[in-house]
């Protein structure tokens, strides 16, 4: 009885001075970049399919030369905006960002000032267009919040001369662009 008791007590007296104790955890996850673009309600007459990060627009007449495309833009990381022209008989002769204004206080204070715009003269329209690119967007909320998005007007101009009853498609596409090169 006695040589277990000094067992025990021998693994009670040795058995912490080997056991550390975890000051620290890490921990690490990350979010999936998400970047989320449609065009806002009822601000054109056009067919319009918004799917995640792309808009596609049909226009099947234009009594003017100029359309403008209100997006709107969600994201939670960097992000580029590209855009396609594609019609048999309209010519594009400009693309453009007109306006850009933030939609409430869950936009990032510094994106507007912080974005890369670019406007187009006469553009090859047999490739896509770079339109803008910028830093996160939004700070919080949802892909519905109505606080959280960042506006982004695109004009278009048409050739004077391009047929009144032409078929436009426009498709805009956004994706997750890391600023961290």
């Amino acid at each position: 009885m006695r040589c277990r008791l000094l067992t025990l007590i021998a693994v009670a007296l040795f058995l912490p001075a080997g056991i550390k104790a975890q000051s620290s955890v890490t921990l690490r996850a990350s979010v999936s970049e998400t970047v989320n673009i449609s065009v806002l309600p009822n601000s054109i007459d056009a067919d319009v399919i918004n799917v995640g990060n792309t808009v596609r627009l049909t226009l099947s007449s234009t009594d003017s030369p100029v359309i403008r495309v209100p997006l709107v833009v969600r994201s939670n990381s960097g992000f580029k905006i590209s855009a396609i022209f594609e019609s048999k008989t309209a010519v594009l002769s400009q693309i453009a960002v007109d306006d850009v204004r933030a939609t409430g206080g869950l936009v990032s204070p510094q994106v507007v000032n912080a974005l890369n715009l670019k406007s187009y003269d006469d553009p090859d329209t047999s490739q896509p267009l770079f339109v803008a690119s910028g830093p996160r967007v939004s700070l919080g909320g949802t892909l519905n919040s109505s606080n959280n998005a960042l506006q982004i007007t695109v004009v278009i101009r048409l050739k004077p001369e391009s047929p009144r009853e032409s078929l436009i498609h426009l498709t805009f596409a956004a994706t997750p662009e890391s600023l961290i090169q």
